[in-house]
């Protein structure tokens, strides 16, 4: 499984994101796109949006902090 997060420092839904997939045990790449021009152009080319945070679940794109979604995308 392969799990990559897009963030900013400052999103809050992002570090509630991060939160939830370590109380879950599941282990993420995360991409500060604030720092990160090149993973923010990827964020944008994948998801067709500039807002954060991001989920790529398996390249099953996630915008926003959805549980249900995320979810649905970790148990296929």
């Amino acid at each position: 499984m392969s799990v990559a997060i897009y963030t900013t420092p400052s999103c809050g839904y992002c570090r509630m994101a991060k939160d939830w997939f370590r109380q879950n045990g599941i282990p993420f790449t995360e991409y500060n796109v604030a720092a990160d021009m090149r993973r923010a152009e990827e964020m944008v080319r994948k998801s067709g949006q500039m807002g954060v945070p991001v989920i790529d679940v398996n390249g099953r794109i996630i915008v926003g902090f959805n549980k249900p979604e995320i979810e649905r995308a970790l148990h296929r």
